[in-house]
């Protein structure tokens, strides 16, 4: 009896869009990667179906608008850029509306300090020539803390880092015009886990964000 090999069909890739924000995160080696930011993760076995697609009545009732209706108007999905560097000290988000710049604490300060360190002036001085590059006229300044210690300690500490920077800030740029919304967080809104010291090494930073120049 001959037996015939049956070749099967290449499976089709289904791509479903969510209206999540797009992040593009470039490394220091050039590599880019995309992927969808804070988006819905996909719970095994419920990946789109590789069957045809569906058939539709465009005279089905339940696919028009009642009368009356209209749609919604079109939006573009922000798009994220980060870069970051190799050490992870240094951190730069690019969306289309603002840019931030997140600098972890030990960059700036000494342990358990608000006193800048040397080098810090330095580093706060490019973030202050970014924000006379897009003409920016308000800037936050935000300081936040892992969650070792009290958290009325780091309360404090996050807001006296915060001014720090935002002293700097204002002289490297004269206060020409600029509105400033300086503010300690302490241990809210942690970026990594705080149960490992590479993680709160991440949570202890200072932000600096202000409005993109708009095209």
């Amino acid at each position: 009896m001959t037996r015939t090999r049956t070749r099967a069909a290449a499976p089709r890739l289904a791509l479903a869009l969510t209206a999540a924000t797009v992040m593009v995160t470039t490394n220091l080696y050039g590599v880019v990667t995309a992927h969808a930011d804070d988006g819905p993760s996909v719970p095994p076995g419920t990946e789109a179906s590789a069957s045809a697609p569906v058939e539709v009545d465009p005279n089905d009732p339940d696919l028009k608008l009642p009368e009356g209706a209209t749609l919604a108007e079109a939006k573009v999905l922000d798009i994220k850029q980060v870069v970051e560097d190799q050490s992870g000290d240094e951190r730069r988000e690019d969306t289309n509306a603002d840019v931030k710049f997140a600098l972890q604490a030990e960059v700036l300060f000494g342990k358990d300090s608000a006193r800048l360190s040397a080098q810090a002036t330095a580093r706060i001085a490019v973030i202050a020539e970014e924000i006379k590059a897009q003409n920016a006229s308000k800037v936050r300044v935000f300081g936040f803390t892992d969650n070792l210690g009290s958290s009325a300690h780091g309360d404090v500490l996050s807001k006296q880092r915060a001014d720090a920077v935002h002293n700097v800030l204002s002289k490297e740029l004269d206060d020409s015009g600029i509105t400033y919304e300086v503010r300690g967080y302490g241990e809210q809104y942690p970026i990594a886990d705080n149960s490992t010291e590479s993680g709160r090494k991440k949570n202890r930073r200072v932000e600096v964000s202000f409005p993109r120049t708009e095209n």
